[in-house]
């Protein structure tokens, strides 16, 4: 023990009591110590670890560029140096203006005006713009092995469908902001006063449209209203405004039988309003998504205006970030594996991996104790649970196999945005190539130098990428309560995913499939609708409520983690030393604690209430916490205090 380091001292606030605001109490040091940089809405412990990531990847990037290999065309080395190199030529995007996005502009009035709808929207879905709705591969919903067709809902402007549905104070000050942002890049695209005028009329007309049939965040959280099999005759029968068997061709998937759309009732209502759209609303519609799809790919005046309305206006930032943060994202989205290869061999050691894979299996463990002791699930559907558990999958750190980039082309004589259109449109192409094939179970959803991790109910797998194993989360040099209470609690969290209130629709092999018995499933809902009623009670901003119903899932993955690995921790025999005047319990406690450290801005709170499923940082300490025996107990917290909820009130669901 003497040689592995408790809690962090200085990220406390020991002038409030953690009686009383726990949150406060654990990171308010840290808080006081980190302000939040102007170019963040909301800055913590995950910032900070993505902001030191960021700068690996930037140091990794360089030094690709000052290698050999980078100066032969179509080397890894090349795409990426020439890819980040062209996002950062200031002087070269800000002399093309607007004339990188021309080209794309030309072709599709060419398209408008040949007044056929299902060629316009294949091409378009083809990588360019969602137009309408929108389409994919991935895994079927009902086996899981398998690959099918999705088609869906597109996005809003905006975001979410309350801006346009709700009137405020709030929503009128975005929607003003707003309107002013479809002015100016249809100004900056060669469109006078009076014309940027008329596309916003028909963008703010048609967007409200769209957002009246989208489905509610709570009604997105349901597997099941999401599952809905439609053969290619019965599409073209209720969405008759595409040519569906002439639309898969065009996107070059044959032999198309039956797809699955998950929002039907959008699907249902959209035709007459796309029929209604004259040739000219068609176009300026287009027009603008396409460019402000393209808006962060060209000059400063473009990228500018879309700062000053998403990041200044709703969520709160001071200033845009860095040119050399933009244009790095790139490349280390677009070759993701590529850059995280490099970044594993040089920032994740063996013996990291090593003692996650050791951890992931003692809270595999210990979450299978729990579930055998639940008094409110009867034993068949125990038996079920236990059984997904143990053959749960795990990735970790990095992908066995390497995704290969050699068919994605960067020509630096072409413009910046051309090279990410066309791998756009590869990357496109590559997912329907996927249709009617085999899942591949191996394939990461995440690049290894990714801050987050993620639980994927239909393989049924939890990954835990390099980018999150490192510390806070990840200390191979704390002592074990530190990192139980830390990475400890994300894996669990990411386990408990499982079996919330999606993830319990699924099946162990990912199917879609109704596994537990009804009197079970009111059980969980009862206690699941307590959980929800403690996050509805917290208010965010003055009279806006969280909203507990659509964070649900998350705030039972939060609870369950918590609540896993601290059995886990006990499972280990832990070493019970008090280290800087903390027993070992209350240092589990504090580092969960300090994972969530950080500010936020008060618009970037509303912003994701509407947008975000996770509850803000501090209730996934204060609210979550409240309901743990334990915490009580290793805080000698009593009736009366802020931080006390009485037994009653309190729920433990896994």
């Amino acid at each position: 023990m003497a040689n592995k380091h408790g809690i962090h001292i200085e990220d406390l606030n020991t002038s409030v009591s953690p009686k009383e605001d726990f949150y406060e109490y654990a990171c308010g040091g840290w808080i006081k110590s980190h302000p939040m940089p102007d170019e963040f809405s909301s800055f913590g412990q995950f910032d900070v670890l993505r902001e030191n990531a960021r700068k690996q990847v930037q140091d990794l990037i360089l030094n690709l560029s000052s290698d050999s290999e980078s100066k032969e065309k179509g080397t890894i080395a090349q795409k990426i140096s020439d890819l980040y190199n062209m996002g950062m030529d200031e002087k070269r995007l800000n002399l093309e203006g607007s004339e990188p996005i021309q080209p794309t502009l030309r072709e599709m009035k060419e398209k408008v005006k040949k007044n056929d709808l299902t060629s316009l929207v294949a091409w378009l879905h083809m990588g360019l713009d969602s137009a309408f709705f929108s389409s994919g591969v991935g895994p079927d919903p009902a086996d899981s092995n398998m690959n099918i067709m999705h088609i869906g809902e597109t996005g809003l402007g905006l975001g979410d469908r309350d801006y346009y549905l709700e009137d405020n104070e709030t929503n009128r000050k975005i929607l003003e902001a707003y309107e002013k942002y479809v002015k100016e890049i249809m100004t900056l695209t060669g469109y006078d006063e009076k014309t940027a005028q008329r596309v916003w009329d028909i963008v703010i007309k048609l967007e409200r449209k769209l957002a009246d049939i989208k489905m509610t965040r709570e009604m997105r959280r349901n597997p099941v209203l999401r599952h809905n099999i439609y053969s290619v005759e019965q599409l073209q029968k209720e969405f008759d405004f595409i040519d569906w068997p002439r639309y898969f061709k065009e996107l070059g998937v044959d032999d198309v039988k039956s797809v699955n759309v998950s929002s039907v009732a959008y699907m249902q209502a959209l035709p007459e309003i796309v029929k209604d759209l004259s040739e000219q609303e068609l176009e300026d519609f287009l027009a603008y998504n396409i460019i402000s799809n393209s808006s962060g790919l060209m000059s400063d005046a473009f990228i500018d205006a879309n700062f000053e309305m998403f990041g200044k206006v709703m969520s709160g930032q001071k200033e845009k970030k860095p040119r050399w943060k933009r244009a790095m994202s790139i490349p280390d989205s677009m070759f993701g594996e590529a850059v995280g290869e490099l970044y594993v061999n040089k920032y994740f050691p063996k013996e990291n991996k090593e003692y996650m894979l050791q951890l992931v299996e003692n809270l595999r463990k210990s979450l299978d104790q729990h579930i055998e002791r639940l008094d409110w699930m009867s034993d068949d559907t125990k038996a079920k649970a236990r059984e997904k558990l143990s053959v749960m999958s795990v990735k970790i750190g990095y992908p066995d196999k390497w995704k290969d980039y050699s068919e994605i082309e960067i020509d630096p004589e072409k413009t910046y945005l051309e090279n990410v259109q066309k791998a756009s449109i590869w990357f496109t192409k590559d997912n329907y190539s996927k249709f009617n094939k085999p899942v591949d179970k191996e394939e990461w959803h995440m690049t290894p130098q990714t801050v987050n991790a993620y639980y994927s109910p239909i393989v049924n797998e939890i990954c835990f990428p390099a980018g999150i194993l490192q510390p806070p989360f990840f200390d191979i040099t704390a002592d074990d309560a530190i990192n139980y209470g830390a990475i400890g609690v994300i894996i669990g969290h990411e386990m408990t995913h499982g079996f919330d209130d999606q993830g319990r629709q699924f099946d162990k092999d990912g199917n879609l499939t109704d596994w537990w018995t009804a009197k079970d499933a009111e059980n969980f809902n009862k206690l699941a609708d307590v959980l929800v009623e403690q996050f509805d009670k917290v208010e965010i901003a003055p009279g806006v409520h969280a909203d507990g119903r659509y964070t649900l899932g998350e705030n039972i993955a939060d609870q369950g983690g918590l609540n896993m690995s601290l059995t886990a921790y006990r499972g280990i025999n832990p070493d019970k030393d008090t280290i800087d005047g903390f027993n070992n319990f209350q240092r589990f406690f504090l580092s969960y604690a300090r994972c969530w450290a950080g500010s936020i801005r008060e618009e970037e709170k509303l912003v994701r209430t509407k947008s975000d499923p996770h509850s803000l940082a501090k209730n996934r300490v204060n609210v979550t916490l409240k309901n743990l025996d334990s915490f009580e107990d290793s805080f000698d917290i009593k009736e009366g205090d802020k931080m006390y909820r009485p037994v009653s009130e309190r729920v433990i669901i896994w």
